[in-house]
């Protein structure tokens, strides 16, 4: 049996139009889009009718970056896959990319087949996975040319975090030439972490332990310095590179030397280091640890040099590295000590409403809003058109949005299983109405009507954002 919805009436915005027009879905696709009131328009029919008019008709969210039950420092991300894309869908989001996880001794397939148990039958939109490099050697190289056969195209490897997930600058070259051959696009995590500890060390020893002494020592220096030497091994190794997390202007300014070089260099940032800063960090009661994440958050001064790159290309996306761990139980191991805080923010939920706020506060435009949300993450991560757009054979993931409703974001509304928001008591201009994933409501005027197993898992081919 053939299901046909129609959206009508509302202003359709991609990365490249803003166009009023009905959008007509055809089993689980985008099947033909027509000016509103235009005969072709007219003579589109079906079961379902969504009235948009006065609302925005959005492709839905592709959120890059998230770890959903990731274990850290002794304890799980509290989302689960079932809860975190739940959130997701509540926020505009019908694509999600988790991070599969190599451990050290183990194979990369023992660790994505240990993610794909986790998500199966769990996930209320469509998902997919990069695969975390650990432990670079013979048979770790060879199995990436799998992977990527396979379409798990992106490895990602950490600078930081010496005996977890620490690549030194040998195993992150070997690791570059091999995707410089199969196509693969490393992701770095780019703070010197070996300088790092020293640091942590030494404030510790001083007597240092509040979780705003974790910003202190991971200096804005080591995240420019690492970013330089990833951008460098990269160039040497003639493969693409992606630098997460991006959180310090001085990263940004190497970003923006490597592609005004002409280098296949590109960087993400995050709501977090936007719109929160080392203020919160420093909030009393131990109540900084809320915002303890790596890279941690950045003195406000640093928000002006984020927007900019993102309005000049240096940025190309903006993830959420969501990785929530609750205040209590959680963040407060590190009472005492700061280092023992587990690193991470909730925030899958929030990204689409965030950028919409800095649309509304002239940061961005709204197609510049659609294209790092949805359109540049598609493509970066080979998903690009079946996901981030709405043109004809696109999936039909659709989200209808208010862009004059108003919210107030709070741990007691949101529907993230973590017991704070980092953006508490925040207000913001739009919010997600309706989101269809494949053509199914999964947020209906406002009420979950998905269910756990609609998302499938989508194999992805090679980045498509190389010049």
């Amino acid at each position: 049996m053939s299901s046909r919805t129609v959206i009508r009436g509302g202003l359709v915005i991609t990365a490249s139009d803003e166009i009023h027009a009905d959008v007509l879905i055809e089993d689980g696709r985008i099947a033909a889009l027509a000016a509103s009131g235009a005969p072709a328009a007219e003579a589109f029919t079906a079961e379902k009718v969504i009235d948009a008019t006065g609302k925005y008709v959005i492709p839905g969210g592709v959120d890059a970056h998230t770890h959903m039950e990731l274990p850290f420092g002794g304890t799980f991300a509290s989302d689960t896959f079932e809860t975190g894309t739940r959130a997701a869908a509540w926020g505009g989001t019908t694509t999600i990319v988790d991070f599969a996880v190599q451990s050290v001794g183990r194979t990369l397939r023992e660790g994505l087949d240990t993610w794909h148990a986790k998500a199966e039958g769990n996930c209320a939109i469509d998902y997919a996975f990069h695969m975390i490099v650990s432990d670079v050697n013979d048979e770790t190289l060879k199995e990436m040319d799998l992977l990527v056969e396979e379409g798990v195209t992106s490895f990602k490897q950490f600078m930081a975090y010496p005996g977890v997930f620490y690549s030194d600058d040998g195993q992150i070259l070997r690791a570059m030439q091999r995707s410089a051959d199969n196509g693969g696009l490393i992701m770095m995590h780019a703070e010197n972490g070996i300088a790092i500890d020293v640091l942590v060390e030494q404030a510790l020893a001083r007597g240092e332990t509040d979780p705003r002494y974790h910003g202190e020592v991971r200096k804005a220096l080591l995240e420019a310095e690492a970013t330089h030497r990833a951008i460098r091994l990269a160039q040497v190794a003639g493969a693409p590179l992606y630098v997460v997390h991006v959180s310090a202007m001085e990263a940004v300014a190497e970003l923006a030397r490597a592609r005004d070089e002409g280098l296949n260099v590109f960087g993400e940032t995050c709501p977090q280091y936007l719109f929160l800063s080392t203020d919160n960090l420093a909030e009393p009661d131990f109540e900084g640890a809320k915002y303890v994440c790596s890279t941690p958050l950045r003195p406000r001064e640093h928000q002006a040099k984020l927007w900019q790159g993102l309005r000049t290309n240096d940025l190309q996306v903006v993830s959420t590295d969501h990785c929530p761990f609750c205040f209590v139980g959680q963040k407060e191991l590190g009472r005492g000590d700061f280092s023992k805080i587990p690193n991470g923010l909730p925030g899958v939920e929030n990204r689409i409403d965030l950028l919409h706020q800095a649309v509304v506060d002239g940061h961005i435009s709204r197609r510049r809003w659609i294209e790092i949300a949805c359109a540049t993450p598609a493509r970066m991560f080979g998903m690009y058109p079946k996901k981030g757009t709405i043109a004809p054979g696109a999936d039909a993931d659709v989200v209808i949005y208010d862009p004059h409703a108003e919210q107030v974001m709070s741990a007691q509304t949101h529907h993230m299983n973590v017991d704070y928001s980092a953006y508490e008591g925040r207000r913001t201009t739009g919010r997600v109405e309706t989101v269809l994933s494949r053509g199914e409501p999964v947020i209906t005027e406002r009420e979950y009507t998905g269910h756990a197993g609609h998302g499938v898992y989508t194999p992805r081919s090679t980045c498509q954002y190389l010049t």
